[in-house]
């Protein structure tokens, strides 16, 4: 007989041992941390003690993903209450960025609403923006995050140490920039009350100059829910 036959033997036949039950003390197997002979009940320990250290680091896995999402469940909460509480429509998209930058710690933030109401059609947010930027734009049914390929709206993007300094007086803009932006997250504006399929009205733009802040394997569900957000309170820019 060889080892498979052996194997399908003693699982076809589990009274085999209890008929046997004197070659349990006498079996012995190799030890996978040394060169002596162990018990078979000693290699059975050795391999539930194996399952419990995976089980063991499984669990803390988990345990760390939960802080994880509470801290940012915390973070969204902190910025929606700063969003919903901004009663001055020309001071809302500013808002929203600094809230990201400033609660969420994201490096670089931006945003572009088009087509909007008459009295904020000079406003900075609503700059003018290329056709190929609003088609992109259109294309998302979910955020995209990944790699800074020299997408156009990463160029609306200004690290927020270079916007203090230039607000001090004392930084000279992209010339104060110390790091390029390398990885970003970009989330189409749509109407709230509309498909994923609506036309968009904007684009924010998330940017870091780590390579690993935004990856396309990233889970996006709280990003989903900023875009959400944001839709909804810009929405009030857009014409009646």
């Amino acid at each position: 007989m060889n080892d498979r036959e052996v194997a399908d033997y003693l699982l076809a036949t589990p009274e085999f041992f209890a008929d046997h039950a004197e070659m349990l003390a006498t079996i012995r197997l190799a030890n996978p941390h040394g060169k002596a002979a162990v018990s078979l009940q000693e290699r059975q320990m050795e391999m539930l003690r194996d399952k419990n250290k995976h089980l063991e680091r499984r669990l803390a896995e988990l345990l760390r993903y939960g802080h994880e999402n509470d801290s940012i469940a915390s973070k969204f909460n902190r910025w929606t209450i700063r969003v919903l509480g901004e009663r001055d429509p020309y001071a809302l998209p500013r808002t929203i960025a600094n809230g990201l930058r400033e609660i969420f710690d994201v490096p670089q933030a931006a945003l572009r609403v088009w087509d909007v109401a008459e009295p904020y059609t000079q406003a900075d947010f609503a700059r003018h923006v290329g056709e190929e930027v609003r088609i992109f734009a259109n294309s998302l049914t979910s955020p995209y995050c990944g790699a800074n390929t020299g997408f156009e709206a990463a160029q609306w993007l200004v690290p927020a140490v270079s916007a203090v300094a230039d607000e001090n007086g004392s930084g000279n803009g992209a010339a104060d920039q110390p790091h390029a932006t390398e990885s970003i997250a970009l989330l189409a504006l749509r109407d709230p009350e509309g498909k994923e399929e609506a036309p968009t009205f904007g684009l924010l733009v998330m940017g870091s100059a780590d390579a690993r802040r935004f990856h396309d394997g990233m889970a996006t569900d709280f990003l989903t829910q900023i875009g959400a957000l944001a839709s909804a309170a810009l929405s009030r820019l857009l014409p009646r």
